[in-house]
């Protein structure tokens, strides 16, 4: 009897549980069972598996061999275990010492001709392997790049199963051929679900040079706005764009994820380990270092918005924009069922997606950019404009944007028509991009600073209950929103939200805490009434 062993990885959503792939071949009948909650595709590599070995060249015994997969009460899926059974089998058929297999983790579907190829969600597996201490990683080699971003790892890119069996077996390594220069490479096809290429929502910039990458200076006008863009990405606060069709408000919103400061290193893990298991991963780019920007159509269904699909759930498009942008673009055309199923990631920067096959956490922590027209024609705010649209079917349409979910919306500005002198360029250029993020840049590092030795950086994040205990805004500067919380124009928690903004209106003007200034320009990008106070944030 033959025994051997050698680990892969399950992804549970975006998290990997260590798998142990165990080989046993007894005497009898020639027969290969596979065993531990396997999927489809799962369950077809035991005639991957057999060809591969036969095409590297390998001998395939014939006996019993039973593959079981352990945990067996963890359903697996997709086709990464490959390598590990194709070296758990020779292991147990003395092809390779067994020894030299059993703390190694092996990643990768095999070709019929032997070939070794990429799959997703390389980097939550080989984060899964070290969390569990191991320490050697066989990946595919295109998805070497990405699995070395963990460190403390060894890791070990092959190009074919015959290459892997002459390093375990301390035999010459063969030269594999390249594929053909002048085509794509055939091999990455499997990183990438269709559908999610360029023009899907996900990535309008990524493709293109930061040369010809949109700027704020593009947007003509609207002071206030972009102001509210810049407080915006100061504090990781949730906005809402209101306003006539036309009037800029998807330029605006595109633009934001550029003034956003660069991820850090635990945020670009974050970020590309969700993209790789979602597949939006570019080839190439193993570490996204840019915050994402994902713009779902307002056909999305909830499960497209917060996680789900058949078998385990998969991401959604709040965990594609966690430590980024989610631009939700004619808001009130979305459904009810999917705009409410936003509440619970605008509060605690996950979602639990709970299905038959079991329960998946997926992080989700983004800043949400609302856009909507006052009206079905859009004309209802303009003068002269128009609106055929009775005050009912008007009411109507604006309330498709629930109240709890408008609650959680720290700023709600008004978009005005651009007029002539602004569209012409006669009007004064605003800021650009660079010029901007650079501001947001420093408010950020005051707030983070400020925040060292606390779970949280940005001051969306930080709780009311800190708001108000330690981290205290100047004598008499909550006035003003204290009369509004008992007229009832502020509950609670918009209370805690104008503080947040104050904050951050605060770190953008330079100074050590909110005064009353601060807190009036945070009712006004909150409520929309005037208080007559500047809307310069940036002004020192």
């Amino acid at each position: 009897m033959g025994f051997a062993r050698a680990c892969s990885v399950a992804l549970v959503g975006v998290e990997g549980v260590v798998v142990e792939v165990q080989a046993d071949l007894e005497p009898g009948v020639a027969a290969f069972t596979l065993v531990g909650l396997p999927d489809k595709s799962l369950v077809e590599s035991r005639d991957r598996v057999r060809a591969a070995v036969v095409n590297s060249g390998a001998e395939w015994p014939q006996k019993k061999l039973t593959v079981g997969l352990s945990p067996a009460s963890v359903p697996k899926s997709g086709s990464g275990f490959d390598l590990a059974v194709a070296c758990a089998v020779l292991g147990a058929a003395e092809r390779i010492d067994p020894a030299t297999i059993a703390d190694v983790v092996m990643i990768g579907e095999l070709g019929l001709d032997g070939r070794v190829r990429p799959v997703r969600g390389v980097l939550p597996a080989v984060l899964a392997a070290a969390e569990a201490g191991y320490e050697q990683v066989v990946v595919p080699e295109q998805s070497a790049g990405e699995a070395a971003l963990v460190p403390g790892v060894s890791v070990l890119g092959v190009r074919s199963l015959r290459q892997l069996i002459a390093v375990l077996c301390d035999e010459p390594v063969p030269d594999e051929p390249a594929d053909d220069q002048g085509r794509p490479d055939a091999m990455l096809a499997g990183l990438m679900i269709p559908g999610t290429g360029l023009g899907a929502g996900l990535a309008p910039t990524a493709a293109r040079g930061d040369a010809h990458r949109p700027d704020l200076a593009d947007v003509a006008g609207q002071p206030r706005p972009r102001q509210a863009l810049e407080v915006a990405a100061a504090g990781g606060h949730h906005l809402l764009f209101s306003g006539p069709p036309g009037a800029g408000k998807t330029m605006l919103a595109e633009r934001l994820s550029a003034i956003l400061p660069p991820l850090t290193r635990q945020e670009s893990l974050e970020v590309t380990a969700v993209h790789s298991v979602a597949g939006i991963l570019p080839p190439g780019e193993p570490l996204v270092s840019r915050a994402p920007y994902c713009a779902p159509h307002h056909s999305a269904t909830m499960q497209s918005l917060v996680g789900g699909g058949n078998g385990m759930p998969r991401p959604g498009a709040v965990s594609l924009a966690h430590r980024g942008v989610l631009f939700l673009d004619e808001a009130p055309e979305f459904s009810g069922k999917a705009l409410d199923a936003l509440r619970q990631p605008l509060e605690s920067g996950h979602v639990v997606v709970a299905r038959a096959a079991g329960v998946v956490r997926l992080p989700a922590r983004f800043l949400m950019v609302l856009a909507a027209n006052p009206c079905p024609c859009g004309r209802h705010t303009l003068t002269g404009a128009g609106c055929e649209c009775p005050p009912s079917v008007v009411r109507r349409y604006q309330a498709r944007l629930s109240g709890p979910l408008l609650d959680r919306v720290d700023l709600r500005v008004e978009v005005e028509p651009v007029d002539r002198a602004d569209l012409l360029g006669q009007g004064d250029r605003g800021e650009s991009t660079a010029v901007v993020a650079a501001r947001v840049r420093e408010a950020r590092a005051r707030a983070a600073q400020r925040l060292a030795g606390t779970p949280w950086t940005t001051n969306s994040e930080v709780p009311g209950h800190e708001l108000r205990t330690r981290l205290l805004a100047a004598p008499g500067a909550l006035a003003a929103a204290e009369r509004d919380l008992e007229r009832g124009m502020l509950t609670a928690r918009g209370l805690d939200r104008v503080l947040r903004v104050a904050w951050t209106v605060a770190d953008l003007r330079g100074a050590d805490r909110p005064d009353a200034s601060d807190v009036a320009v945070a009712l006004e990008l909150r409520t929309g009434i005037q208080r007559g106070v500047p809307m310069g944030a940036g002004e020192r």
